[in-house]
């Protein structure tokens, strides 16, 4: 018995001794298990901490940021305001002055006035009478009507700001944006369609102003909603020509050199841009050649039929008059010029391309006969400008039929427009 005892006292003590092990085990446990969620929520806090710091670093370089800017701004107003009362002291001294008087005298005397003493017109009437003054928006309306779109943005954008600034309905061409003045890079190309300057365009992204097509939502019969003399114009081009005509006694001669090649698909045509040197003398009175380029099919029609191609070579005169002569391109056999051309045509809009020591002269493009028509248009793309002088050679000259396929555009010809009271010469 005494044994017993002594052996369930062993055993109740040794219970009690894993119990207080298991224990010991469990509490040790629980505590790690606490320490390891300490440091994690230490962590935590810590990466807190961090992001806090950045954000307050970020928040600190803004500011100054901020502050840079603002005293850039500060500088800014204080030019601007130095500007405003130059400006209110031009004002003054011409609204006291017979200046304007003495200029619009001067003008009535002139058989006209140029694009640019139009803007200086409407200038000082704008600075003299303020924009309500309905000479003002009719200068500006006239110098847009007459501006030169082959030549530099300026006049164009000077008449669209000023017609802005009277109050007028014009919608501002995007480049025309007043640019800083140490703004790099500053384009002053003018806009253009088909008929641009020869070096106005890198990309037809150009398209400078509204967009505009040969279908679609801009097609030419929308033109005019964006280009007023596109739709409003009595000479406008092209023309249908039939007949009767009149016997001109006019003289037309083509003076072209050989030049390097240079070649830009501006998104409406395949233009050929033109070195110095090639002229067209009509009447003995010289005009440069700037370019020439591409219409599918022909955008006149001889008797109500267009032909499969044209060529508008574009001209201009020290004057600034615009003249185009038309070589009309009939299906026939293989022109080689234009298969030297279409060697190197981009098929995609970009920039220009000049492919190394390849000269061509445009005098491959002609027929040998110089018998045209002739009457006043204008431009055949928008703004659709008038006072442009056309010649279209009554000799057409072969194209191939897969060359006219290789041209990247099905169509791009404007169509025909109403004759009006103009007549056709022939020469």
């Amino acid at each position: 018995m005494a044994l017993q005892k002594v052996i369930m006292k062993r055993a109740f003590a040794e219970i009690l001794l894993v119990l207080a092990l298991v224990g010991a085990a469990a509490f040790g446990w629980l505590n790690l298990q606490k320490g390891n969620l300490a440091n994690n929520n230490v962590a935590a806090l810590e990466t807190k901490v961090k992001a806090t710091e950045h954000l307050l670093r970020q928040s600190v370089e803004e500011a100054e940021v901020g502050d840079l800017a603002l005293d850039l701004m500060s500088e800014e107003l204080v030019e601007l305001r130095t500007k405003a009362l130059q400006l209110d002291a031009v004002k003054a001294a011409l609204a006291n002055g017979p200046l304007l008087q003495d200029v619009e005298l001067f003008y009535k005397l002139q058989k006209g006035l140029s694009v640019e003493r139009q803007l200086g017109l409407g200038a000082l009437r704008l600075l003299t009478k303020g924009g309500d003054d309905p000479g003002v928006t009719e200068a500006f309306q006239k110098a847009l009507q007459m501006a030169d779109w082959n030549g530099r943005k300026n006049t164009i954008c000077a008449a669209q700001i000023g017609l802005a600034a009277a109050g007028g309905n014009v919608k501002v061409m995007s480049e025309c944006a007043l640019q800083p003045p140490n703004a790099q890079g500053a384009s002053d190309a003018a806009p253009g369609g088909a008929h641009g300057n020869a070096h106005d365009k890198a990309a037809a992204s150009a398209h400078a102003g509204p967009h505009w097509g040969y279908e679609g939502t801009m097609g030419p019969e929308r033109w005019g909603s964006e280009f007023p003399t596109c739709g409003k114009g009595k000479s406008q081009a092209p023309l249908n020509i039939k007949g009767p005509f009149v016997k001109g006694r006019i003289s037309v001669a083509a003076d072209y050199k050989a030049g390097p090649l240079r070649m830009i698909n501006n998104g409406h045509t395949v233009q050929v841009n033109v070195a110095s040197g090639s002229k067209l003398r009509i009447d003995g009175v010289p005009y440069d050649l700037l370019q020439y380029h591409f219409h599918r099919p022909s955008e006149e029609q001889i008797d109500g039929k267009p032909m499969a191609m044209v060529i508008h070579f574009v001209h201009k005169s020290a004057a600034g008059k615009l003249a185009v002569l038309g070589v009309l391109l009939k299906e026939g056999n293989e022109n080689p010029g234009i298969k030297t051309l279409w060697n190197y045509a981009p098929t995609a809009e970009g920039p220009e391309v000049a492919p190394e020591e390849v000269v061509f002269n445009p005098t491959h493009l002609l027929p040998k006969e110089f018998d045209f028509f002739s009457y006043e248009g204008s431009l055949t793309t928008p703004p659709c400008t008038e006072g442009v002088r056309f010649f279209i050679l009554k000799t057409p000259v072969n194209v191939s039929r897969e060359q006219v396929i290789g041209f990247p555009f099905k169509r791009n010809a404007r169509p025909v427009q109403p004759l009006n009271d103009r007549v056709i010469t022939v020469g």
